[in-house]
């Protein structure tokens, strides 16, 4: 397999990592257990099978040749060896704890970015594996299916054959430049406009301390499972999306999060960045990120449930409107237009200004509908985690799966020490909706 050159986005996600902020997602899989060996026999399958699958083979290598200087590939691991990815633990009674150590730790450079940390549960009818995959190796849609490929195999339909895309080249092609002139143009009225958003989107915006944090390189995960029908009642009458619903959780929870820990909640709108997957179904080229997204500031000044779920749902509505490809939380878009050098020497500052351009993120992360499994064992919950930006305290992650919402929650350990109020809180919020709801 040829080296391919990393896009651009996914280039920027390899600059901007740091010991303190590691720049991988993951998603910790819970699964029942047939017999108390389960865990070991889970672990030996992960190693057989990622052997066997080219997209776990792939490292990440810096490139410093003549027209390509500061740039990076994707290429096979000629040492490629499974052993060093799949781990397994000792038995634990905490898996979230146990998440939480191990999201600390950057994975390695020089070897296929990803690892599965296989966690025996003490009571012997319970695992968990953690996948963790570099932002540069995949987005959430990929990590998913380089994920599926190490899980039991499912009967399926074949997939399409993808159309073939041209090789990219270091020089343009001549006989494109009127095309491409016109698309600088209109690339240059997209970058002003998404930077005229952003310096509005800061206009009277007040955030919080609590969710801002000097980097400590400590991690904290929790999960919170919700019942999906609960979500549907509350959007049955009230409209808008089940997305919408799950947004509007957040904010609710982040109201009662800082009046219960003293922060207070008055006066304060945090711009929540929504990622929005710009990856076509069997699109070509399938590897490396497809990410615009939304900004939107979340009603936690309003004490109205009811008021903060029609906030939520108008501003999704303006964002969807506008679409993807304009506006303050369309930032990514922009690294197709940096040069590599650029992205290698510009990385650190682009990660110190998430603070300025966001202040949390709430990710959702799509699911199979159907059931998964690993050695005969099934998945009961799946929690997703996403990259805790510098400068950030606190990122949300969402998944639905069998009927169930799952919230996924990475905190700097040291600025909240209290992740299991907040976790707390959004159950309670959903409480509240129904209530408020009358149903």
């Amino acid at each position: 397999m040829s080296a391919d050159p990393l896009a651009p986005l996914d280039l920027a996600f390899w600059n901007i990592e740091s010991p303190e902020h590691p720049m991988h997602l993951a998603a910790l899989g819970v699964f029942s257990a047939h017999s108390p060996a389960a865990a070991a026999h889970a672990a030996d399958l992960l190693a057989a099978r990622a052997a066997a699958v080219p997209g776990l083979r792939m490292r990440i290598r810096d490139v410093w040749r003549p027209l390509s200087f500061g740039s990076a590939v994707r290429e096979a691991d000629p040492e490629f060896d499974p052993l060093h990815h799949v781990r397994l633990h000792a038995p634990t009674d905490d898996f979230q704890a146990e998440a939480g150590r191990l999201m600390e730790r950057p994975l390695e450079r020089g070897r296929p970015p990803w690892e599965a940390h296989v966690l025996p549960g003490q009571d012997g009818v319970s695992f968990a594996v953690l996948f963790k995959f570099h932002h540069a190796l995949a987005d959430g849609l990929r990590a998913l299916t380089l994920a599926a490929a190490v899980l039991d195999p499912l009967d399926l339909p074949a997939p399409r054959p993808r159309p073939v895309e041209p090789a990219r080249g270091l020089l343009p092609d001549v006989r494109r430049l009127p095309d491409a002139l016109r698309g600088a143009v209109s690339d240059l009225g997209r970058a002003l406009d998404i930077g005229a958003s952003v310096a509005v989107s800061t206009l009277g915006m007040r955030s919080t301390p609590a969710l801002t944090a000097d980097p400590t390189g400590t991690r904290r995960t929790a999960g919170v499972v919700l019942d999906l029908d609960d979500v549907h009642r509350v959007r049955k009458v009230v409209g808008g999306t089940v997305n919408d619903v799950l947004i509007a959780v957040v904010a609710g929870a982040l109201r009662r999060w800082l009046d219960e820990r003293g922060d207070g909640s008055e006066g304060v709108v945090p711009r929540a960045l929504i990622p929005v997957s710009k990856r076509r179904p069997r699109a070509a080229h399938p590897q490396g990120n497809r990410l615009s997204g939304y900004l939107m500031r979340l009603p936690v000044d309003d004490p109205d449930p009811l008021r903060r779920l029609a906030s939520v749902r108008s501003a999704m509505d303006r964002n969807k409107d506008a679409g993807p490809g304009r506006g303050a939380g369309a930032v990514a878009l922009l690294a197709d237009h940096v040069p590599a050098l650029g992205h290698r020497l510009g990385g650190p500052l682009a990660g110190q200004a998430a603070r300025l351009w966001f202040d949390i993120l709430v990710t959702s992360v799509p699911l199979p509908g159907f059931g998964l499994k690993l050695g005969g064992n099934p998945v009961t919950e799946v929690f997703p985690y996403a990259p805790l930006a510098r400068g950030h305290s606190l990122a949300v992650a969402i998944s639905t799966y069998r009927g169930r919402v799952h919230y996924g929650l990475v905190a700097d350990a040291e600025a909240v020490p209290d992740l299991d109020r907040f976790a707390r809180a959004l159950t309670a919020e959903v409480e509240t909706l129904i209530t408020a709801c009358g149903s």
